[in-house]
């Protein structure tokens, strides 16, 4: 059995508030994955050329859609494009429920799309789907290894 390891998101939101919230839910819920934190589109792709040249990307972006500099629907583009990005799996948080923008976020490949809830018992559940996603991904990370 490959031996399991915390799963790497990188978190893209401009929001401090739903950056503390998302953090903190992710504490509550004991997940202990590793997240790191960009507030821009433009701050995600640098960090992700980056991850790159080191061969250490994410496993795991959650992408809220109405971003500073590049959007979240041009980065999901732009991440999608990418024949190294597009193998992450890319889950839209937004607080958008706008039948337009979740159209286009499958349309542009996004794996997932989850409207932001504003009740910690609902971005609890929405955690405990995002951790059963790690959990898979862990696994395929590790045998990609």
């Amino acid at each position: 059995m490959a031996s399991e390891r915390p799963i790497e998101i990188l978190l893209v939101e401009d929001n401090p508030g739903d950056i503390l919230l998302t953090l903190e839910t992710f504490k509550v819920a004991k997940i202990l994955n590793q997240v790191h934190v960009v507030s821009n589109g433009r701050e995600a792709m640098d960090y992700l050329r980056k991850m790159m040249g080191t061969m250490t990307l994410p496993d795991l972006i959650l992408l809220d859609l109405n971003l500073p500099e590049i959007d979240g629907r041009k980065l999901l583009a732009m991440i999608k494009a990418d024949e190294v990005l597009s193998r992450i799996p890319v889950i839209v948080l937004t607080a958008s429920s706008s039948d337009e923008d979740v159209l286009i976020s499958y349309n542009l490949k996004a794996d997932g799309y989850v409207t932001k809830p504003f009740d910690m018992r609902q971005v609890l559940k929405v955690v405990a789907c995002i951790e059963e996603f790690g959990i898979s991904i862990t696994k395929l990370a590790t045998a990609r290894a």
